[in-house]
């Protein structure tokens, strides 16, 4: 019996049909990736089996009292409560039950109450075949392979940043152990090393999940099968991501071929019927009209055009563009050691460490964002500089892209902010709609349409891969190859820049 059953599934945004009669079932203990490109319906399909998106059409069947865990990387939590205390509310119900065991023998020290002695007894009996007693072992074994150790567990929730909060979240959701997992790109604020730590733990999950990612090393690692979000339909694989990759090639080709093959009949009908509609063959004519209406159509191939990112064609002097000496970075005090380094004209240097560390602290810094606690850093007079800052923060998250363009860029003409919007990527039909109802990856492809219209020759970029796939992954490196100024990229992913970075500078060897 499935866990979960999801028939006839179709949803639209506006005009766009994101599925149609989709249909696909969870079984226990499978452990499925869902993949398709950027906005074609991953995150969405993640609310839906929520109950956070109403789809237009579908049949959701959950198997009944089955606990579902979802990652919500922006739940409200209590910022007063520490990380430890947060992480022990995972298991409000056997702390509850302890408290009626002790209350329960406590009375029948008194009353000498057979009867209480026996329910406080079969208490602990539960207790002990849930594991209660090896709660600290099981919440230490999630806050060290997570990497919470380093932050702390006796911080409060309020003094931590968007992407350690992130990890706390993720870490109380593990100790659930919640029958089906739905993940929504877990690995975008872990390292490498929690990243690791994650694969394993999910691969040795026995219940089932569901986890969209844009990691295909994660994929292969955890996945039994693959969910493909691709021509209004989610097709399900099984076996891991490279098994699917294979699959998928060879159907892929037999479905266009099959498309082509019905336009073509279809088209050889309609010509039939127009040309003997009135006549003699009238009859016949109507009877493949009838034929053509009932044909089940296949849904045009949907190929989406690779995005191009073309960065400003400038050159810095090779002579130093930035000098940093003993600068200290941080809110109200320093949560780095003091820093310094210099970059040269036209260098790339790649800035890494574990997640939390102050690596966007530096980088907002360095920007002007936020005032430096001591030190100094300088850019050259010629430096021009273009941030890409990590959070998809806006203004008004109710803009459009393409209002969001206009408003930044008030002198360019409708045509010119299309024009654009389509060469980063970004789908027509997305250009009206609030920037909010876009996926991650739509959303980022238009802060860097945003960026590159503006002139710049210093290039600070705050993990901007985080929620691209590979395709747009391999279009943004090669751009970055390509700028002939100078950068400062803060990234987990080595694949990334492994072939282009000139210097690296790792913050966790400066402790």
């Amino acid at each position: 019996m499935s866990l979960l059953k999801l028939t006839n599934l179709s949803h639209s945004f506006i005009d766009k049909p994101l599925y149609k009669d989709a249909s696909f079932e969870l079984y226990k203990g499978e452990h499925i990736g869902v993949v398709g490109q950027n906005g074609a319906g991953k995150s969405t399909l993640i609310n839906i089996l929520l109950g956070n998106v109403v789809p237009d059409k579908a049949i959701i069947k959950w198997q009944s009292n089955i606990k579902i865990g979802h990652l919500d990387q922006y739940a409200q939590i209590k910022e007063n409560m520490s990380v430890l205390e947060y992480l022990h509310t995972s298991y409000k119900k056997l702390y509850d039950i302890e408290f009626e065991m002790n209350k329960l023998y406590q009375e029948s020290s008194i009353t000498h109450d057979e009867e209480m002695l026996k329910k406080a007894s079969s208490y602990q009996e539960y207790l002990s075949e849930n594991d209660f007693y090896s709660i600290d072992y099981e919440i230490n074994k999630v806050v060290v392979g997570l990497g919470l150790d380093v932050i702390g567990t006796d911080k409060f929730i309020g003094e931590l940043s968007g992407g350690q909060k992130a990890k706390v979240i993720l870490a109380k959701l593990l100790l659930t152990l919640p029958d089906v997992l739905l993940l929504d790109e877990p690995t975008n604020f872990l390292d490498k090393e929690h990243v690791d730590w994650l694969a394993n733990y999910l691969s040795a999950f026995k219940g089932a999940f569901i986890v969209v990612s844009h990691d295909f090393d994660f994929l292969e690692k955890i996945t039994t099968g693959i969910c493909d979000i691709e021509f209004g339909t989610i097709k399900k694989y099984n076996g891991k991501y490279s098994e699917f990759l294979k699959q998928k090639t060879f159907l892929r080709e037999d479905y266009i071929r099959q498309y082509n093959s019905q336009q073509k009949e279809i088209q050889r009908t309609e010509a039939y019927i127009r040309k003997n509609k009135a006549g003699v063959n009238t009859r016949n004519a109507m009877g493949r009209q009838k034929q053509l209406d009932r044909v089940e159509r296949l849904a045009p191939p949907t190929f989406v055009d690779k995005p191009r990112f073309i960065f400003p064609k400038t050159t810095l002097p090779s002579y130093r563009a930035l000098s940093v000496k003993n600068l200290e970075v941080g809110y109200y005090y320093p949560i780095l050691p003091k820093l310094n380094f210099s970059i040269e004209g036209g260098q790339k240097l790649v800035i890494t460490g574990f997640n939390g560390i102050g690596k966007s602290t530096l980088l907002k810094t360095l920007v002007g964002e936020i005032p430096s606690v001591s030190g100094n850093y300088k850019f050259t007079d010629n430096v021009k500089i273009g941030y890409y800052e990590q959070d998809l923060k806006w203004t008004d998250n109710n803009k459009t892209p393409f209002e969001i363009i206009s408003d930044a860029y008030p002198s360019m003409i409708k045509k010119e902010i299309i024009k654009n919007l389509a060469i980063c990527g970004v789908k027509e039909e997305h250009n009206d709609r609030s920037i909010s109802s876009l996926s991650g990856g739509e959303q980022s492809k238009v802060k860097l349409c945003k960026l590159i219209l503006s002139p710049f020759n210093f290039l600070i970029m705050d993990e901007p891969t985080n929620h691209f796939d590979k395709e747009t992954k391999e279009v943004l490196e090669n751009a970055i190859r390509e700028f002939q100024g100078s950068i400062i990229l803060v990234s987990h992913e080595e694949k990334f820049y492994k072939g282009w970075v000139d210097k690296i500078i790792n913050i966790e060897d400066l402790f």
